[in-house]
């Protein structure tokens, strides 16, 4: 636990010591903008993420729709059971949260369908897929406070056998935390961003793309990025490694849904001409900004969403898009107008009602949670479940 300037100088000259190591070995002298960024956020010692000096939540550097309180996980778990029931009610129901953060979405998840639909909550095998050790301690201490630990069940993708679920794999605010390229347009021309190193000091420096990847990237989206309507010096980012984690969830996922819950955009809207800056943001102590070589190990840096990109490729692996909303009309078509109205029926007292309120009115604010983005996929469905329209959609 850092606690003074000092240890806080202690520690950024251990990640920049692992970033300009990380550029001395690269043959040419730079590495891209996503290696830099998953050194930052992952690197297992020192990254943001993976050394456990995330914070989640108001005292935090963000919070997310699980860290307001039990609702959204509630609205989930009713999602959750109508899959379970269109799926056939299986007797195993695998529930995969990909991302558990600090674990309160499982917890809430959990102890819902144990109280109020016990028969599901006997089908439900919960897994979380978590790379960092430092969040899988915070997940088992939030779990244990519940007593609901010992219904989860932790792996990597390698130890779930492939085609093996039945179910459910779900996200929430995961994707946005890939590593992303960065790209900038120079003479009409796409080229890339990279950091490089002089004398202990990191800055970008621009050349040729690192992967013909990219460029497969944006003819799977439709976007031409090499046209008059893009000005010199457009920057934006592309998310090569959500591509590739839907190849890992297809090799999963035998029967049933993949949800995936972030804020985002279409591609037409993330690649306007107008959107010159990208949408790179950093978050540090609830403030964000667009510096990422500040706080550097200590602020949480995300990109928005490519919910086309997902589409797309989706398209290509056999998953089949049900639909794409907005989280509060998701939310709201899993009863969350019930809830604003049970307040007024005096079963709270006037403090407890107002802090209700303002969750759940959080949670459908179109300017902020309510407008993040609900992507839900299949695969392996038959046509009549397909006919079947979900409550959320």
């Amino acid at each position: 636990m850092l606690k003074s300037p000092n240890d806080l100088s202690i520690f950024f000259l251990e990640i920049m010591q692992f970033i300009i190591e990380a550029i001395k070995q690269s043959p040419q002298q730079k590495i891209t903008f996503a290696d830099y960024m998953n050194l930052v956020l992952y690197h297992p010692q020192e990254g943001y993420y993976s050394s456990g000096r995330a914070k989640i939540g108001t005292q935090g550097d963000f919070f997310t729709a699980s860290s307001l309180g039990s609702y959204f996980g509630e609205l989930l778990a009713e999602q959750f059971l109508e899959m379970w029931k269109l799926l056939g009610s299986p007797k195993a129901f695998n529930l995969v949260e990909v991302g558990a953060g600090s674990g309160w979405c499982a917890a809430d998840i959990l102890k819902y369908l144990h109280n109020n639909y016990p028969d599901f909550y006997e089908a439900t095998n919960y897994i979380i897929v978590e790379e960092a050790q430092r969040l899988i301690e915070k997940q088992e201490n939030i779990l244990s406070m519940t007593g609901k630990e010992n219904k989860v069940i932790w792996k990597s993708w390698d130890e779930i056998e492939d085609l093996s679920i039945i179910g459910c794999i779900f996200s929430n605010e995961l994707i946005d935390a890939f590593p992303v390229h960065m790209i900038t347009i120079k003479n009409k021309k796409m080229t890339e961003i990279y950091i490089t190193q002089s004398e202990g000091k990191i800055k970008e420096v621009i050349s040729e793309l690192s992967t013909a990847k990219i460029i497969d990237y944006f003819k799977l989206i439709d976007i031409n990025l090499n046209t008059n309507k893009y000005p010199e010096n457009y920057r934006t980012e592309v998310n090569l490694k959500a591509l590739d984690w839907l190849k890992k969830i297809c090799s999963k996922l035998k029967r049933g849904y993949l949800l995936t819950i972030d804020y985002g955009h279409i591609a037409s809207k993330y690649y306007h001409p107008q959107r010159h800056k990208g949408t790179l943001k950093c978050y540090y102590k609830h403030r964000h900004h667009d510096n990422p070589y500040v706080n550097i190990g200590r602020q949480d840096i995300t990109s928005h969403v490519n919910f086309t990109a997902l589409e797309k490729q989706g398209n290509l692996l056999n998953l089949e898009t049900i639909k794409f909303t907005q989280q509060g009309l998701f939310l709201m078509g899993l009863g969350l107008g019930s809830r604003l109205l049970e307040l007024s029926t005096g079963k709270y007292g006037f403090l407890e009602v107002i802090k209700r309120r303002d969750t759940l009115h959080q949670l459908i604010d179109p300017m902020g949670l309510g407008g993040f983005g609900v992507l839900l996929q299949s695969k392996g469905l038959t046509k009549e479940e397909k006919r079947r329209q979900l409550k959320g959609f």
